[in-house]
């Protein structure tokens, strides 16, 4: 018996999640049925994040054991043959028998994605959020600050999601624009270009999240882009821990996993 991880890529739109559900396709409910096929046997994965509906991934990560005698490496070529085109395996890999991707120290990164122009693009409409009303970077950057750290996240999970503790940590959460592919600093953004046609992007960096943490950060952010909150009023969310403080939850369209990153004592993988 060998345990062999799957670095795993997605376009998230026609699923109801990663993780198997009675009203709808999964992520995990394709993975098994294929990899059932490959190995011959009955195989099962266990992910290490549970995306929601409508979330995209480039480096999600999921574990399974078989008695297969494919190479471990191998079993990524093969097993792209049966998935659909909107799953893919980056990578596959033997690890230590013990290792689980749910319970390893891991460090987790985001991407939201906020389409700002005047009109819907139809070609991003899957990818980002749209929205018309003019955002001002500045003010979500310095908002942003706030939640950086350790801190407790309660204002920002959503009402009865069932944890033992809603404080988290925060390693780094960067928000930057991109014209046509281009990534310009705070400098080189002026007012007129406020209006221009652009994506924000929020990347945000942990050591785990709480459910739809990232999708209300992102709404909180955008209610200061608009001026309807002030950055110092981020501060206040946090510390009142209180959901309805904190502002609406983002579509799920704009987020992506980017990869995970484990510590050296169990496996390092991360994809970027």
């Amino acid at each position: 018996m060998k345990r062999v991880m799957l670095t795993v890529a997605y376009d998230g739109t026609n699923y109801r999640g990663w993780q198997i559900q009675p009203n709808g396709e999964t992520i995990e409910g394709i993975l098994n049925r294929c990899l059932s096929d490959l190995m011959g046997e009955r195989t099962e994965v266990i992910g290490a994040s549970r995306t929601d509906s409508g979330v995209h991934a480039m480096g999600n990560v999921a574990v399974f054991d078989t008695d297969s005698p494919i190479p471990a490496d191998k079993i990524a070529y093969a097993l792209n043959r049966r998935l659909p085109e909107d799953i893919r395996v980056r990578r596959s890999e033997a690890v230590p028998s013990d290792f689980h991707p749910r319970h390893c120290v891991s460090r987790k990164t985001y991407e939201y994605r906020i389409y700002c122009a005047p009109f819907p693009m139809p070609v991003k409409r899957l990818y980002a959020h749209f929205t018309y009303v003019p955002l001002d970077i500045d003010l979500m950057r310095q908002a942003g600050e706030y939640l950086v750290g350790t801190h407790d996240f309660k204002s920002f999970c959503t009402v009865g999601a069932q944890v033992e503790t809603t404080v988290r940590q925060i390693e780094s959460l960067e928000v930057w624009a991109e014209y046509s592919g281009k990534e310009r600093t705070a400098e080189e953004t002026g007012e007129a270009e406020r209006y221009a046609d652009r994506e924000i992007v929020i990347r945000v960096t942990g050591y785990g999240f709480l459910y739809n943490m990232v999708r209300i950060i992102a709404g909180t952010l955008m209610e200061v882009g608009r001026g309807h909150i002030t950055p110092q009023d981020v501060q206040r969310i946090l510390e009142v821990r209180d959901r309805q403080a904190a502002g609406p939850t983002a579509p799920a369209c704009g987020l992506t996993l980017i990869g995970i990153e484990y510590s050296e004592a169990d496996f390092v993988t991360y994809t970027s």
